[in-house]
């Protein structure tokens, strides 16, 4: 199984103007950093969580299909699913229809389940599903407690803006970060 975005969120979850008020910072002098770390900060919390902040496509590619038949989608929450493709031996792509599919975006991982979808013929990655995850289209969409999360780590990125490079975030998560961030985290047994 593999898991990517196809292409990055058109926003940030906390605008640059957000975490300027939040660190204090009235000048424009830093703003390239405080950009970077604020995409920096919504990355950590994406990785933690596995929850998508900012609505954007993503393709999942499969071997085969679940013996169940239900494909878990491990970034949420999906919103959509916007094509599934199935490749034969030669490599030739197939639509699968999506008008008897059962999505659920909001489950953890989410599950989506296909009518009768051709069996693939490649070996590997012979299924590509294409859909669309996150809260919304901009950090008004965004559960506050994530964004609180997020400036908190943006704060504590910032203070190290010195000694640490922006390629070495995160180098420091700040106090109270993984209580924010704790109720939206799967964890397992």
């Amino acid at each position: 199984m593999t898991l990517f975005p196809t292409a990055p969120p058109a926003a940030e979850a906390v605008t640059l103007a957000e975490a300027k008020v939040h660190l204090r910072v009235d000048g424009n002098d830093e703003d390239a950093l405080i950009s970077q770390l604020i995409t920096v900060a919504r990355e950590h919390v994406e990785r933690e969580t596995g929850l998508v902040l900012i609505s954007h496509p993503f393709r999942l590619c499969l071997d085969g299909w679940p013996a169940d038949g239900v494909i878990r989608i491990g970034r949420g929450p999906v919103r959509a699913v916007t094509g599934v493709t199935v490749y034969d031996g030669e490599g030739h792509p197939t639509a699968v229809s999506l008008a008897d599919h059962l999505l659920d975006g909001e489950a953890r991982p989410a599950r989506l389940w296909l009518r009768d979808p051709p069996a693939p013929g490649r070996v590997l990655n012979g299924i590509e599903i294409d859909f669309v995850a996150g809260f919304g289209p901009s950090g008004a969409d965004v559960p506050d407690t994530l964004k609180r999360a997020m400036l908190l780590h943006v704060a504590a990125m910032f203070s190290l803006r010195g000694s640490i490079p922006v390629a070495a975030q995160p180098a420091a998560v700040p106090p109270g970060y993984e209580r924010l961030i704790a109720p939206f985290c799967r964890r397992g047994l």
